[in-house]
């Protein structure tokens, strides 16, 4: 089985923090994936700023390399503790740009922090809905694993839906498919706050392809996965909407993005990402609609 490397982003997919007045720039947070560190992004951060000196950007130096196969949990929790900080010397918001791993990261902290003020979070090429291969679901789906390696956090072996049920402790939590333990409240209330909590965001970008050789299947990168038969059930065709995909659709604030071609490793160098994602610009003329109402 392939392991999940960080990515960076291409230069193209920075035009999507290049848009629109360099006043109204909010501050960029970036989470890297499994493997990997802050001194792998530091190109994605120097072309940011080079760009537009004003915008602040923080690479999160937490978990790096191998420390990033700790369990997830206790990585939402410090990479939490960092953000949350930012947050509160950025009353104007924020945007989490993640990579890899690093989404369902950003996906456990939204989950988690309150009244949290993202704006966009942007996940790159990141096995949200889950990841498959190999099965491996009888290393994984014990306790002792879940505590010791993030990797079985987020597997999702659709033959073992059972087991996956009872014994990952990550990735069913973010679904709404078992009450969130790691947060306020018991049972149906605590699927209520985590929705609460996710919906908070005003735009959802997912970015993947069907040539990344990683994320399997590609479209857990948009929220698709495998059903019993491993058919694909693309996010707007699942019947059950139990953490707010189904109404941030709604609200028209899931920006989807498809780009054939490209690998897991070379995200970071195809120029052609942006050009084949022009719609992400709403985005951040959205940003600017704000910032304009609020000069008004």
């Amino acid at each position: 089985m392939k392991t999940l490397s960080s990515i960076l982003t291409s230069p193209a997919l920075m035009v999507l923090l290049a848009v629109g007045c360099t006043s109204s720039y909010k501050h960029v947070i970036i989470v890297h994936g499994i493997l990997s560190g802050p001194n792998d992004l530091q190109t994605l951060s120097r072309f940011i700023t080079e760009e537009h000196p004003s915008t602040k950007v923080t690479v999160i130096d937490l978990f790096n390399n191998m420390e990033s196969i700790k369990p997830l949990w206790k990585q939402v929790h410090g990479v939490g503790k960092v953000i949350q900080r930012i947050m509160k010397k950025s009353p104007r918001g924020v945007h989490l740009l993640c990579f890899s791993q690093g989404g369902l990261i950003c996906r456990g902290v939204l989950s988690v922090l309150p009244n949290h003020n993202v704006h966009a979070f942007i996940a790159l090429a990141s096995p949200l809905a889950g990841q498959y291969g190999d099965s491996v679901h009888f290393l994984c789906y014990n306790k002792f694993m879940q505590k010791r390696i993030s990797l079985c956090n987020f597997w999702n072996d659709p033959h073992q839906q059972v087991k996956y049920l009872k014994h990952n402790n990550f990735l069913p939590l973010l679904n709404g498919r078992k009450p969130h333990s790691k947060m306020a409240g018991i049972g149906f209330s605590c699927l209520l706050l985590a929705l609460k909590k996710f919906l908070r965001i005003k735009k959802l970008v997912l970015i993947g392809g069907p040539d990344d050789d990683v994320i399997i299947p590609w479209q857990s990168s948009h929220f698709g996965f495998y059903n019993s038969k491993e058919a694909v059930i693309e996010m707007r065709k699942q019947r059950v909407d139990t953490f707010g995909l189904r109404t941030l659709d709604a609200r028209s604030d899931i920006i989807m993005c498809s780009c054939s071609g490209v690998k897991h490793s070379e995200w970071d160098s195809n120029q052609q990402v942006f050009k084949r994602c022009p719609h992400t610009n709403q985005l951040f003329d959205q940003e600017d609609a704000d910032t304009q109402e609020q000069l008004l």
